[in-house]
């Protein structure tokens, strides 16, 4: 049965925290994504109590769901600094915890870098940093979502077999899943903007992991040329996917009732209003 179609945006934070879902809600949102500290630092203060209360009951009323949690750009599961990869397994557990707070369902993180030592290792180390904050965070309803990545510079997770080796390792929780980003994968070399080219993508997911670890998907475009690592997003159909190729994802019977959220660049609310319905529209036919 085809579900209604879950789409929102990164909602932004700014001011007072709860304002997010006003935000998401103006622009007929039923889902969304947000920082729940500011992506750029380091773990400070935690979200007070009331904050809470009213960020939740903003969500119940306004039927925003799921909620997803973006993990903040500082961490980096596979980091080879031992100082650092304990500070990232900490405000790793406190995110977590605070998201399950919230009643977000997802909480997606980028797997890391493996910077100073080889992928092999940094997989090993990803793997090891969340079998401790699993273990840490048993009682926590929120699932961990890692996102796949472009490949640039010695980022992991530009291909699923990267995902496989880590959820080995976990002994395939359930509590851990895969958020899937098109903008990404185009840089990591897939062309997903025709049916063979997403074919073998879903073959890959399929094989590799299974296709129902696919929780969301980021919607983004790309100017960038297939393959080319960078990680630059774009309106959606404006760029390298094109509408052609966004129509196919958002139709595929793999993705069409899954979530999707959007990452495209924005000044304003117009933006965000401009992309929505562009994927309205592609996914309506």
């Amino acid at each position: 049965m085809i579900k209604l179609l879950k789409l929102g945006v990164q909602a932004s934070s700014a001011g007072k925290f709860y304002s997010s879902v006003d935000r998401a809600k103006k622009l007929e949102c039923n889902t969304m994504q947000i920082f729940a500290r500011n992506p750029r630092m380091f773990r400070k203060v935690s979200l007070d109590e009331e904050n809470i209360k009213i960020f939740k009951q903003k969500v119940k009323k306004e039927k925003i769901s799921p909620v997803v949690v973006h993990i903040p750009y500082t961490l980096n599961l596979a980091s080879s600094w031992i100082k650092f990869y304990k500070l990232t397994i900490k405000d790793f557990i406190d995110d977590l915890v605070e998201a399950d707070k919230l009643g977000a369902d997802y909480l997606v993180t980028h797997m890391g870098s493996f910077k100073g030592g080889t992928e092999r290792r940094g997989l090993l180390r990803i793997a090891h940093a969340l079998e401790k904050i699993l273990q840490e965070t048993k009682g926590v309803k929120t699932n961990i979502l890692m996102e796949n990545t472009s490949g640039s510079g010695r980022w992991l997770g530009y291909k699923f077999s990267h995902f496989k080796e880590v959820f080995e390792n976990i002994k395939w929780s359930k509590r851990v899943g895969v958020c899937l980003d098109t903008a990404h994968a185009w840089a990591a070399g897939y062309k997903i903007n025709t049916q063979e080219g997403l074919d073998e993508l879903i073959n890959e997911i399929k094989n590799e992991v299974g296709l129902d670890r696919i929780k969301v998907i980021h919607l983004n475009d790309t100017l960038e040329k297939l393959g080319s690592k960078n990680d630059r997003h774009y309106d959606i159909g404006a760029g390298c996917i094109g509408k052609k190729g966004f129509e196919l994802i958002l139709r595929n019977e793999v993705f069409r009732n899954l979530v999707f959220i959007l990452e495209t660049p924005k000044k304003t609310d117009e933006d965000d209003m401009r992309n929505l319905e562009v994927v309205r529209k592609l996914y309506n036919g």
